[in-house]
């Protein structure tokens, strides 16, 4: 008989596949997540081109782009500063989803969640109350732990 793959016959009961209120809540939850991320993605990308956000906080940026008449807007804003604000969310979210299941073991799903979520809850206050730079990037690390707890 050749080898040929496949699914056998088995032995075990079907699975009825019912799309139940739990397994609902689950997915939207779970969607969230990925929603936070694509929010965030969206929202950043706006604001880090916005001129009275580059005025206040990326001044050199600011200055480059606007000393740069053309339409081609490679590497207007090349800046290590606004790099680092940019990408600290998503850096603290990997690192939060590495530690996070470590910590849900210990503590649960339930405080783990609301562990991440204040997180979230603070670097969304920090970054709403924000007068330097610094200020900005801990906000986004602080919600970039959030996301990773409420992710894993």
């Amino acid at each position: 008989m050749p080898a040929a793959g496949g699914i056998g016959p088995g032995n075990g009961k079907e699975y009825p596949g019912n799309l139940t209120p739990f397994v609902t809540i689950t997915c939207i939850v779970a969607a969230m997540g990925g929603l936070i991320f694509g929010y965030d993605i969206g929202i950043s990308g706006g604001v880090t081109t916005m001129t009275p956000f580059l005025q206040k906080f990326f001044r050199e940026v600011w200055e480059k782009k606007e000393a740069n008449k053309s339409t081609n807007q490679y590497c207007q804003y090349d800046s290590q500063t606004l790099t680092m604000f940019t990408s600290s969310l998503y850096l603290a979210a990997l690192l939060a989803s590495l530690v996070a299941s470590t910590v849900t073991r210990k503590l649960g799903r339930r405080l783990s969640m609301l562990f991440g979520g204040l997180l979230f809850f603070a670097g969304a206050l920090i970054n709403g109350f924000a007068k330097a730079v610094w200020m900005l990037i801990v906000g986004r690390l602080l919600l970039g732990f959030g996301i990773g707890f409420a992710n894993q």
